[in-house]
Parts: C-alpha cells; sequence; structure tokens
C-alpha cells in the first residue's frame, strides 16, 4: 500500500440484462479507467441481477462461465477485483462473490441469507451457502481449484472478507464474524434497489457496521441500467472507515460510474488496538476461516482520490447544529459544575484574544440556562507590561455587550513590582519576564474568586495544552476550564459560529475582529505564536493524526507535504518540534483541572491520555 492507504474503486457497470458477454467487457473497460488496489463490482454484475428465471437455464449459466473465462484471460488489471455472478455445484445454484487477482481466482464465497420479500425472490432460484460450506471447502471452476465458503483474504497489510448484499441486514452478519477473526475491510456487493427513505437507511447500516466491525466497510450496488420492470436501482455506493462516512456516491446512471477514495488502514489497526471490546470479540468469537493470500499492485505516481481535510477537528457537514452541540458541552458542563458546588459568582480573565472570548460565550450560555444574573459573571480585562489598545478595547466591549460585570485591574506597576522583588531585569524579556505576567493574572483571579465566594474560569484550549504553551501555575491552572477539549481550530468555528447564529449587531462584529487579531500572548514585545510554535491548523492537523489516527512521526510528515504542500525540511520541523513540546510538557497536563471532552478524543489526565510526566520520547 502507500504509507498504509489502501486505495478502492467501486464500480457500478452499465450492464445489460442476462448479457454476461457484454457485462464483462464493460467491466474490464472500467478497469482500464482506474489505477487502485482493489476493484469491487456489484452482485451477479457478470448475469445482471434482475435476470429472473434464467436463472435456471444452462444457456445463460454457460454464457457466465465463458464470460469469466474471457475476462480471466483478459484482465490486465493488477490489483484484487471483486465480482458476482451464478455459480453451480451439483444441481444447486448459488448467488457468489468471485475474487479474482490477473488470470488467477483466489476464491468464492456464496451468498449465505436470501431475501424472499416483497420485491425479492431469491429463493425461487439460489440456495443458500449455509446449505453448502461444510460439503465443499473447495470447487474446480474454469479448471482452479478454488477455495470456497468462508475466506479472509490477507497479506502483510491488509486483511478484507465478502459479505453479498442481504448478508448485511442479518442480524448477525458474516462481516461481523469475519471482521473479529481477522477482516478490516469488509466488501459487499449488492443490489439494492431505491425506494423513498431507503438511501438513509442503507448509509446508517453501511457506517453502524463499520463502527462495529471496527473497520472498514465497502459498499457497492448496482445502477439504474438494471431491469426497471418492477423496481429501479440507482448505484448507491458507501465506503465508511469504523463510523466515518468516507465517500459516498448516490447517482442514477445509465452509464458506468466509477468511485476511487482512499482508506486509511494503518489508523483501523490503531483504532482495533485500543478498542477493549473489539479485543474481547476477537478472543470469544475465534472461528476456523480458510486463509488465501494475494499481493497488492505498487501504483505508480500514487494520488489521493480526495483533497485532504486540513482541519480535521471542524465540523464540515450540519455546521449549525455541530456548534449547537459543542456550545452545549461546554455550558452544560460549567452549569453542571456551578450547581455542584453551590456556587452562583464566576471570575474569567478576558483578553480579547480567542480563547477568553469563548470561555465567556460559553459562560453566558451556563448563567442563561441555570436562570442566574449574568452580573454574577465577573469578568475582568488585565493589562499587563504589553498589552494592545486592540485586544483591550475588544475585551471591554464584549463584555459589555454579553451585560456581565467588567472590571479592568492594571497589572504593569504589580509586575513590575515582582520583577524588583526578585531582582529580575526588566529590560530581560525572557522566560521568567513572560510567566510573571501569566502567574500574576492568575494569582489576581484566584484570590478574587475567594473574595466573591466563586470559581475561575479557565481559558486555555486543547492545542495549548497539547503544546505546553501555557504558564506552569499560571494560565494553565483554574478551577475549571470550558476549552480543555477544544482546539485552536475549533475555537475559531465556535466563535465564527456564535456570531452568525446567536449574536448580530455590534456584537457580532467584535467577535469578527477578535477572529482577525493575530494570535498572541502579549507578554512581550512584537509577540506573534503563530511564528513561535508555528501555525496552529499544522500543529492542529499532527495532533489529530497522532491522537485520533494513531500515526507515527513519518506518516504525519509524509501527509503534511500532501495536505499542505510543504517542503520536506518544513514538514520534518514541524512534526519535531510539536513531538518536543508534546512530550516535555506532559507534567502540565498532569495537573490540570477539570474540562469537558468534545470530540473522541481528549488530553485529560485522568481519562483518555494516561502517560507518565517523565516519558522521554521524540515521536
Amino acid at each position: 500500500m502507500e504509507n498504509g492507504f489502501l486505495k478502492v474503486a467501486l464500480i457500478s457497470p452499465k450492464v445489460e440484462v442476462a448479457n454476461p458477454n457484454h457485462n464483462v467487457r464493460e467491466m474490464l473497460l472500467a478497469l482500464e479507467k482506474t489505477n487502485s488496489h482493489m476493484a469491487i463490482f456489484p452482485e451477479l454484475s457478470v448475469s445482471s441481477y434482475t435476470a429472473g428465471d434464467l436463472f435456471f437455464h444452462n444457456n445463460l449459466l454457460d454464457d457466465c462461465y465463458e464470460a469469466l473465462d474471457y475476462f480471466l484471460r483478459n484482465n490486465a488489471f493488477l490489483g484484487v477485483v471483486a465480482l458476482g455472478m451464478p455459480i453451480v455445484l451439483d444441481q444447486l445454484v448459488l448467488n457468489c462473490a468471485v475474487i479474482i487477482q490477473k488470470n488467477r481466482i483466489l476464491g468464492v464465497i456464496p451468498k449465505f441469507y436470501l431475501p424472499n420479500t416483497k420485491e425479492y425472490y431469491e429463493k425461487r432460484w439460489f440456495n443458500s451457502g449455509f446449505d453448502c460450506i461444510d460439503i465443499y471447502q473447495d470447487i474446480n471452476l474454469l479448471g482452479q481449484k478454488v477455495p470456497f465458503g468462508n475466506i479472509i483474504f490477507t497479506n502483510d497489510e491488509v486483511s478484507f472478507g465478502v459479505e453479498i448484499c442481504e448478508d448485511m441486514w442479518a442480524t448477525i452478519t458474516p462481516g461481523n464474524l469475519l471482521s473479529v477473526n481477522g477482516a478490516n475491510v469488509i466488501i459487499n456487493l449488492s443490489a439494492s434497489n431505491e425506494v423513498l427513505g431507503k438511501e438513509n437507511v442503507r448509509r446508517n447500516a453501511v457506517l453502524e457496521h463499520s463502527r462495529k466491525n471496527s473497520g472498514a466497510y465497502i459498499y457497492v450496488s448496482s445502477g439504474a441500467s438494471e431491469s426497471t420492470s418492477e423496481t429501479v436501482f440507482s448505484g448507491h455506493n458507501i465506503v465508511a472507515n469504523n463510523a466515518r462516512l468516507i465517500r459516498e456516491a448516490k447517482v442514477f446512471s445509465l452509464e458506468t460510474e466509477i468511485l476511487e477514495t482512499d482508506i486509511d488502514i494503518d489508523r483501523l489497526k490503531y483504532e482495533r488496538r485500543i478498542n477493549s471490546s473489539y479485543r474481547d470479540s476477537v478472543l470469544k468469537y475465534r472461528l476456523k476461516y480458510q486463509t488465501v493470500r494475494f499481493s497488492l499492485p505498487k501504483i505508480q505516481n500514487f494520488k489521493f482520490s480526495d483533497p485532504w481535510d486540513k482541519l480535521p477537528f471542524v465540523p464540515k457537514n450540519n455546521i449549525v447544529d455541530a456548534y449547537k452541540r459543542i456550545a452545549s458541552i461546554q455550558e452544560f458542563g460549567l452549569a453542571k459544575r456551578l450547581k455542584h458546588t453551590n456556587v452562583e459568582n464566576l471570575v474569567i480573565g478576558v483578553s480579547g484574544g480567542l480563547d477568553s472570548s469563548l470561555a465567556l460565550l460559553a459562560a453566558v450560555g451556563a448563567f442563561e440556562y441555570l436562570g442566574l444574573d449574568k452580573k454574577n459573571i465577573h469578568a475582568y480585562t488585565l493589562p499587563g507590561l504589553h498589552t494592545s489598545s486592540r485586544t483591550n478595547v475588544n475585551a471591554k466591549k464584549l463584555m459589555d455587550l454579553l451585560g456581565v460585570s467588567a472590571e479592568e485591574i492594571d497589572l504593569a506597576q504589580h509586575v513590575k513590582d515582582h520583577l524588583e522583588l526578585i531582582k529580575h531585569d526588566i529590560n530581560n524579556e525572557d522566560t521568567t519576564y513572560e510567566n510573571a505576567q501569566a502567574r500574576a493574572r492568575t494569582m489576581v483571579l484566584m484570590n478574587l474568586a475567594n473574595q466573591l465566594n466563586g470559581l475561575v474560569l479557565g481559558t486555555g484550549d486543547m492545542s495549548e495544552i497539547a503544546l505546553g504553551w501555557s504558564t506552569y501555575n499560571g494560565d494553565q491552572m483554574s478551577m475549571y476550564n470550558v476549552n480543555g477539549g477544544v482546539p485552536k481550530t475549533v475555537v475559531k468555528f465556535m466563535i465564527k459560529a456564535y456570531a452568525d447564529n446567536k449574536y448580530d449587531g455590534e456584537l457580532r462584529q467584535v467577535l469578527y475582529d477578535i477572529l482577525d487579531t493575530p494570535i498572541t500572548p502579549e507578554l512581550r514585545s512584537s509577540q506573534i505564536t503563530e511564528n513561535i510554535i508555528g501555525k496552529y491548523e499544522i500543529n492542529d492537523f499532527i495532533l489529530h493524526r497522532y491522537i485520533i489516527a494513531g500515526d507515527t512521526s513519518e506518516r504525519i510528515k509524509y501527509l503534511l507535504e500532501i495536505a499542505f504542500e510543504l517542503d520536506k525540511t518544513i514538514a520534518e520541523e514541524y512534526v519535531d518540534n510539536f513531538f518536543k513540546r508534546f512530550f516535555s510538557q506532559q507534567f502540565k497536563r498532569t495537573a490540570s483541572p477539570d474540562s469537558p471532552k468534545v470530540f473522541e478524543f481528549a488530553l485529560s489526565p485522568r481519562s483518555d491520555f494516561r502517560i507518565v510526566s517523565d516519558v522521554k520520547r521524540s515521536s
């Protein structure tokens, strides 16, 4: 594979009903147009699914065998092919998937569950695979001795199993059992017709099976060139990866349609390693399967079928719903903490930057839900030695427009006095100089909370927590942090969503100006965060690939070159700098305050990410 990625082609060919000779030629033409590791065709694609009682007749069955022979003799595709056709064993006709590589038949898998309700009459023509898998372990097909029945196809990188249409809809599916016995990819050759509402049901079924299987699911269905006498097919093709929709085509077409996409196999393996339920199932449901080896071709000039998402944390679909759900997690997390502590006062430092603005918006939402007076939110601007007028003005406007209690406490002289107390040169803008300001802010907020019988609300986001971009016992500390589960790219998403969906007028304008303000802690002269630690969108991408996908540093560098078109040297610098900071700063995460989890993974030392503070790693 290409660095752990499997390229697959889902092909719904233009078929002529009961004309195998035409159909395999159309399939071979389609294969000439794809450059993938695997190509999958629908159920009974050689004969067509809608051949009806012709499945009883030798003429059609013999034509299918001749067409398969033609396919084998003319197949120039180097990868693995899965196609569907009727296979005769003694006098039984079986609806089968035939797995091929070049001119070799790797195996034949029968359909086990035959639909026989409403418009489906498969038991009229076919026998179930359950009838014969104990009798036949291999069959003779076109002069080749071919494994038959329960098969897992494998090489050193990927293993796959096969289902046929209705098999997926069964209570306990062949794919479920194949998955816990080693298959990390399930292929489904299907002929699923269209009726109103079925599209969503089918998509949900594919997504759910990929989740239950903790693997990839490739679903390929017949197109509209099948007979439309009684029902219509659409070529609804779907690829899912552990409950994530990777690619989908739902076009009605009378022509051959090809959908290519890439499956992250290395990520699947990582997700299985951390899934305790999957591991338990492997030990509990161990069955006997034939194992068939295959090889994958090296794809020349490999290119991903889809552009890489540079902002993997940021919601792309149902944006308003996603914003409301994230807001609810933050707001209700804080609401519960306020109820639990029986506290009605909140203390927060507002800088006019992204993180404190989002924390303040979440606090307002929590107070609105609880019916508390927003004046009990005590918001402070705490200008220091390098606070800009832009951020200070925006902070004051935001507090005023949200209707919270607002006050400014100028810390400049306090910080100078402290630096003089510890005999630190005021002109030496080093780490001590910066941290003295950050800790002064936290100390003031903590003491104000004591005066007001309130909680200090933290503002640091997941990206800063990952990179250690905070001052220990300064902005790293609070009594509850609503932002700890939200990376910086999503902080931006949320502020924009609040502006677009909840607020208008001057408040919306202030939020947009906060979005446009360069990110800086304003702790020394001309300090721009992204000039020091790199762009947040790249660091968030690295964070996602490491904690969500389990990628190695080398694989992340490879993806950065592709996704962001970075020079190899720059990609290496980003990854090396990220991991250097990530592991060296674990001690700050170990002492982090409570914070609600928002995405499928967080950096809390009490739940998702448990490592000791003195780990010595560079990747």
